[in-house]
């Protein structure tokens, strides 16, 4: 049975959260929208343009909240997902966020282009821009940007030479349009102390300035400056460098984001958990120990086991059992019993979220609605 069929009846019934079969995704609806429109009026207010990253969250829903806030679009990691999010009715402002090579990928990308507007896409080697310059000939133009590599060599171009040599193959291509560059330091996003994360930021601000002067110095002053992320949002605003932030994180607020301070000032994060996963306690025969239904196939696995906030002491240790179970270690005379709920934050929430089908809208103790991760897998 799917999420529909398994869920469908227990909307806006009182309490039904407590009913839904486990492991479940959960997006807690109202800690959801107050992250939304705080960055929106963040990045208003710092005069940013917000192009949120579709990669965290997959979910078109998700995605025309944030642009009824106020963002200009969506950031996507890969072309599929760009497809879902237009599929649900996303059909501007989309960028993709990592290059797109392979023949039949550049075929649906011209496509992708044809049906929405202002799509664009990263170049970073002068072979992918002659062989988007000549799928796109004869039809719409595609925008492209340079993207600019952080110093972490996985994509981007490096050197202010390497951007310039890209910038004028670029324009050898009637077909493609230069909008500007690119570049996200991820590296940088998750270094918990604000100075330290601060003096880094600046540090790649130097590198990517030295590339916007020498493009702007052979006539391609970069119009769109795209890049940034939640972590470091508070910095990128005060940079005078960027023209838009691709932050993703701030929707969900995972544990990584959340052991980091985020505005130099400590105290309670800007953004709050909206991201979890209820689990079931399905076994309870150790003292001190109890059995989770969920395990590797309910959360990702790059970061910190996952911690608990509700349903079981928030202290209590969460640790892997296999691929269907999770244990917890709890005080025996504060154990919960069997059958009862815990509810775990995402450790890392875009993988954590790429393991579901469907995310589980709930205010307080009532399911609201069931909305598709449209995106899940989208991987090419």
């Amino acid at each position: 049975m799917n999420d529909q069929e398994l869920h469908g009846h227990l909307i806006d019934r009182q309490g039904s959260r407590r009913d839904l079969n486990t492991p479940a995704l959960v997006v807690d609806l109202d800690a959801l929208t107050r992250n939304i429109e705080r960055m929106a009026a963040f990045a208003a207010a710092k005069g940013l343009k917000l192009r949120p990253h579709a990669k965290t969250h997959k979910s078109p829903e998700i995605a025309r909240r944030q642009i009824a806030a106020g963002a200009i679009g969506a950031c996507c990691a890969k072309l599929g997902e760009a497809e879902a999010l237009a599929d649900g009715g996303v059909t501007a402002g989309l960028h993709v966020t990592s290059p797109v090579v392979s023949a039949p990928a550049i075929a649906r990308l011209v496509a992708l282009n044809a049906r929405t507007e202002d799509l664009m896409c990263v170049v970073d080697h002068p072979d992918n821009v002659r062989a988007l310059g000549a799928a796109a000939a004869g039809g719409k133009a595609l925008k492209v940007v340079i993207d600019i590599d952080p110093g972490i060599r996985r994509t981007g171009v490096a050197t202010p030479e390497a951007a310039v040599a890209l910038l004028r193959a670029i324009r050898a291509q009637p077909a493609l349009t230069y909008a500007g560059v690119q570049c996200y330091c991820g590296m940088q996003q998750h270094i918990e102390g604000f100075a330290d994360r601060k003096a880094a930021m600046e540090d790649r601000a130097e590198h990517i300035r030295a590339i916007v002067a020498a493009l702007s110095a052979g006539g391609g002053a970069p119009e769109i400056v795209t890049g940034g992320g939640t972590g470091t949002h508070r910095i990128d605003a005060e940079l005078d460098l960027f023209t838009e932030l691709q932050v993703g994180s701030y929707v969900f607020m995972d544990s990584q984001y959340l052991a980091c301070d985020l505005t130099g000032e400590g105290g309670e994060a800007p953004f709050e958990t909206a991201l979890m996963v209820d689990a079931r306690v399905v076994s309870a025969n150790s003292p001190g120990l109890v059995t989770l239904d969920a395990g590797f196939k309910a959360f990702s696995t790059d970061a910190d086991p996952p911690v608990v906030l509700a349903g079981a002491p928030t202290d209590a240790k969460y640790f892997f059992m296999g691929d269907e179970h999770g244990a917890l270690l709890v005080p025996p005379e504060q154990a919960p019993g069997l059958a009862d709920v815990v509810t775990l934050a995402a450790p890392h929430c875009d993988p954590t979220v790429n393991l579901y089908d469907t995310y589980h809208v709930v205010q307080a103790d009532t399911l609201r609605a069931l909305w598709p991760v449209a995106a899940r897998g989208r991987s090419r």
